[in-house]
């Protein structure tokens, strides 16, 4: 944290290192959920059933939203949205979302090292599905001559 004195009290003027933000070319519900998970990382049941609500509307928003996730995530990875290990993980997620939500019997809560591990892996899927087309795209209309 930095920060000055003013003759009164202490401003701050940064906070080091930044908070993370989720990129601006996320879908508004994705970067909704997907900002949530990450302000929820001291909540690890929180942060893991939040990146599982981000994989879900990330799959929604690219042509996945009926049936079930387990369902959603199968297709993707039939169509070739998402490679194979990228739905192993996404199931991953799915189930560590799925036992807080559910209040498992046996084993209710996430690790903070699990809710992490789903975070990420929603941060890289957004990436992937959102952020880097973008990129593309603005790098292809930037190198395309104007008429």
């Amino acid at each position: 944290m930095s920060g000055r004195w003013n003759g009164k009290q202490f401003d701050v003027t940064g906070i080091f290192p930044a908070p993370k933000t989720a990129h601006e070319d996320l879908p508004d519900r994705v970067r909704t959920y997907l900002q949530q998970a990450y302000q929820t990382l001291s909540a690890p049941d929180a942060a893991a059933m939040v990146a599982g609500s981000a994989v879900d509307a990330m799959l929604k928003e690219v042509g996945y939203p009926d049936g079930s996730l387990y369902s959603r995530i199968d297709k993707a990875v039939a169509d070739a949205v998402l490679t194979k290990g990228m739905g192993e993980w996404a199931h991953a997620v799915r189930l560590g979302s799925n036992r807080p939500r559910h209040a498992d019997a046996d084993e209710p809560h996430v690790a903070p090292a699990q809710a992490a591990q789903s975070v990420e892996f929603a941060e890289a899927l957004g990436n992937f599905l959102f952020v880097l087309t973008k990129k593309i795209e603005r790098g292809i209309e930037a190198a395309t001559p104007s008429a």
